[in-house]
């Protein structure tokens, strides 16, 4: 196994959300534009999640630079 990170390519980052129809589990998945994945399951994490990311714009680089700082 590698130390380094993933890289995956080809995938345009975003919010994805389903399941809230038919009595399913929410689940979302969003990839920010600096290639993170974060997965939501259930009705509460989705919305929570759905509230605090910001599509095209990542708040990883924010809190690496807040850090260093």
């Amino acid at each position: 196994m590698s130390d380094q990170p993933t890289t995956v390519t080809s995938i345009r980052p975003g919010l994805t959300m389903r399941g809230f129809d038919r009595d399913r589990t929410p689940v979302a998945d969003w990839l920010c534009g600096c290639g993170r994945h974060e997965r939501a399951t259930g009705a509460d994490a989705v919305k929570n999640l759905a509230a605090r990311v910001l599509v095209g714009v990542c708040t990883h680089e924010v809190a690496v630079i807040k850090e260093a700082a």
